[in-house]
């Protein structure tokens, strides 16, 4: 526990200007994040008698061991950059809402040639129109019907489609009248377009006017004697009737707003949010959160705010938002919803009328929730903190091991090896710190010689971070180079001597000591005598975080256990490893998938837990995850290594142009024919270019071909891929 006085800034140090601080704790991580309009002030506040602060500032200011701030010219600078701060380094002491569940919406995919209606969940993209979110996915299935019979836009998916467009024949959408059938021309991609946007204005609450057209068109054709077309007309309108009827009307003036509530106690708050367009509510969502720093009812407003709007532009943030308490600068936030608006947004308190009413039913379910999260939360909390002290008393640990990472090995008959991490804290998957890696000491099958290099690699990071860091505790153990796996070494320095220093205060006014300079990308083992880098996990080094950025690290953390899929030998390879490094605080344990045996180091028999026990069901969950994680990495790297096609060797050849060759020739095959000329014809492929192809393709052996055992078909070359015909 740090001793705030000891970073404090000095005197004089800390400008009076708007801006954003963060505070870091002794591994450079940013745990919180604030914003302030007069940074002097609000710094002040967190260094005055530690017995004079809240509960959970005096966690924050003691877990801390350094301040920064940068200086912005207006609060709603300060705002925004508060909101990116957050959002990139996740701090552990800012509140985050967390959705209670992950929301469905309508989305018509604008972006597309012929755009698509259809239900969508996770993050929004570019292009998209999106309503909602809505409480339940068969809710839009039920709206959309509805509304097909007045516009017939494309339901199905992109391989239905072209399906449907090579043999000419519509789906059965298009034969009751639900699709205009634009794969078979029925309709251009004009009048297709205009039918998906006639159905996002009706959908953003412009129902009038086409209820009203409809209704003259009806009367037109029962003028004329046309009674079947006048009947369909009929039905159309009822059907938009229903559509309307299933989200009653709440403002009677077409107001477009959102409404938010919140429900808080000691511990935790719940937000409810009413989306309402032209009058009616057309989404609900709501959020949990706990609340670790001291917040009120405006603080968790304005969290809600940044975390509802932050990625909104358009018409995506409403001309009104109503709010239970205003945030303590309701002009800078207002603005910043205008900016991101583009037009004026007024934030107020309901005073009266029904949008007062309307924000005490949004109220009441944000109790409710708060309320059934609490009791979810209760039973859930109960039952892992049991399954963690199942597991300490049956392993003879300390104390209960809150952070679990375990590692599985998974290939193909020997191809492909591939090995996972995936970490537990508090019982809880957290999936950021999920690893994958290569196995690229040796070729061939051999898990427990994998499970050894994998351990060895993960371990060698932890103390090379260490050693970065100063933190390495003195031992008497001798001083030079630690053995390592794969005939590596780590070399100690002073400071992995225990002579580091300490973490320096704060850094100048007006400037952000996150900058610093960039580490060797975390995804790569210490280079050993005749080796190279060996790539450790997916993400590209390139994007890698820099040194002090505060941003999580690879592989800083030590877990309290580490678990291994397999039995005895699995389990001495990772005790092996741990111990050719000099670590002896970490325990290990395997858990064999046949009888679900417990195995530990060194010992001849194994633990068997109840079948009843929550500790075997979490080491279950632990291990089953790990699994998965590594199988979906192996098929994956096993897919890109069928997928290969011999243009890949061609530098300066892009997908682009590789699939503008496939497309013109028709497969591999018929481009290894052609001759330069012919290449060349291709748009965007020079003479030089064509030459590198055909040279390529000359050098690379025709593959032989392959044969489907399940029905004889020979699969052929096609696009750099093996393809059924």
């Amino acid at each position: 526990m740090a001793d705030p006085s000891s970073y404090r800034p000095k005197p004089g140090q800390i400008p009076d200007s708007p801006g954003v601080y963060k505070f870091r704790d002794e591994h450079r991580r940013v745990i919180y994040v604030g914003k302030a309009k007069n940074l002097r002030q609000r710094l002040a506040n967190y260094f005055q008698d530690l017995a004079a602060l809240h509960p959970r500032t005096r966690t924050m200011v003691t877990t801390a061991a350094s301040v920064e701030w940068t200086v912005v010219s207006t609060e709603v600078e300060a705002l925004q950059l508060e909101y990116s701060w957050i959002k990139e380094f996740d701090p552990r002491f800012n509140v985050k809402y967390r959705d209670d569940k992950s929301y469905p919406y309508l989305a018509v995919t604008l972006n597309e040639e012929f755009p698509r209606v259809q239900v969508m969940r996770g993050a929004k993209k570019k292009g998209v129109r999106y309503f909602g979110p809505y409480g339940h996915a068969w809710a839009i299935r039920e709206t959309v019907d509805l509304m097909l019979r007045v516009f017939p836009v494309r339901t199905c998916s992109a391989g239905v489609f072209k399906n449907a467009a090579r043999t000419g024949r519509p789906c059965l959408l298009g034969y009751i009248g639900k699709c205009s059938a634009p794969c078979v021309g029925r309709v251009t991609p004009e009048e297709h377009r205009e039918l998906a946007v006639d159905f996002c204005d009706f959908m953003a609450g412009r129902t009038g006017t086409y209820i009203r057209r409809l209704e003259k068109d009806m009367m037109a054709a029962a003028e004329e004697m046309e009674y079947e077309r006048a009947a369909r007309l009929r039905d159309d309108v009822e059907a938009l009737k229903r559509a309307m009827e299933k989200s009653a009307v709440v403002l009677a003036d077409a107001t477009d707003a959102d409404l938010i509530a919140v429900a808080e106690d000691e511990l935790e708050a719940a937000v409810q949010i009413f989306h309402v367009r032209g009058g009616r509510v057309r989404g609900q969502r709501g959020w949990v959160t706990d609340k670790v720093e001291n917040v009120d009812t405006s603080g968790l407003v304005e969290h809600a705010l940044q975390q509802l709007y932050g990625e909104e532009t358009g018409d995506s943030v409403p001309k009104e938002v109503l709010v239970p308490a205003l945030p303590e600068d309701p002009d800078s936030i207002s603005q910043w919803l205008a900016d991101r608006r583009g037009s004026h947004v007024s934030l107020r308190i309901p005073q009266r009328g029904d949008k007062k009413d309307l924000m005490a039913t949004v109220q009441r379910n944000a109790q409710q929730a708060l309320g059934l999260h609490k009791t979810k939360r209760a039973s859930d909390l109960t039952t892992r903190s049991r399954a963690l002290e199942e597991i300490a008393e049956a392993l003879g640990l300390d104390t209960a091991p809150l952070r679990i990472e375990c590692f599985d090995i998974s290939h193909l008959q020997g191809d492909d090896v591939v090995a996972s991490m995936v970490v537990f804290e508090d019982g809880l998957a957290r999936k950021s710190e999920y690893r994958r890696f290569q196995i690229k000491g040796f070729e061939g099958q051999d898990d427990v010689r994998s499970m050894h290099e994998v351990i060895g690699r993960r371990f060698k990071r932890y103390l090379q971070e260490k050693e970065r860091t100063g933190e390495w505790e003195e031992t008497p153990a001798p001083t030079g180079p630690v053995p390592a796996v794969d005939g590596d070494t780590v070399a100690l320095t002073g400071a992995a001597r225990g002579t580091g220093t300490a973490l320096l205060p704060a850094v100048a006014p007006g400037t952000d000591a996150s900058s610093g300079p960039g580490t060797a990308p975390t995804g790569e083992s210490v280079p050993g005598p005749g080796t190279g880098p060996v790539p450790d996990s997916a993400p590209d080094p390139d994007t890698e975080p820099r040194e002090d950025d505060g941003r999580p690290k690879r592989f800083a953390y030590p877990p309290q256990l580490v678990v291994v899929d397999g039995g005895q030998p699995q389990v001495a390879a990772a005790k092996r490893a741990l111990d050719e490094l000099g670590i002896d605080d970490i325990a290990v344990c395997g858990l064999a998938k046949r009888l679900e045996e417990v195995w530990l180091p060194d010992d001849d028999d194994p633990v068997v837990l109840p079948r009843s026990s929550e500790g075997l069901y979490l080491l279950q969950r632990v291990r089953d995850e790990a699994h998965r994680f590594a199988i979906t990495y192996q098929r994956a790297k096993r897919a890109k290594r069928i997928r290969s096609s011999p243009l890949d060797a061609v530098a300066g050849l892009g997908e682009t142009r590789k699939q503008a060759l496939i497309k013109h020739f028709g497969s591999v095959k018929k481009l290894r024919q052609a001759t330069i000329d012919e290449i060349c014809e291709v748009p965007g492929i020079g003479r030089r270019t064509a030459e590198s192809v055909a040279v390529a393709l000359a050098s690379a052996a025709p593959a032989t071909p392959a044969v489907n055992t399940a029905t004889g078909e020979i699969i052929e070359e096609d696009d750099g891929a093996a393809r059924h015909d």
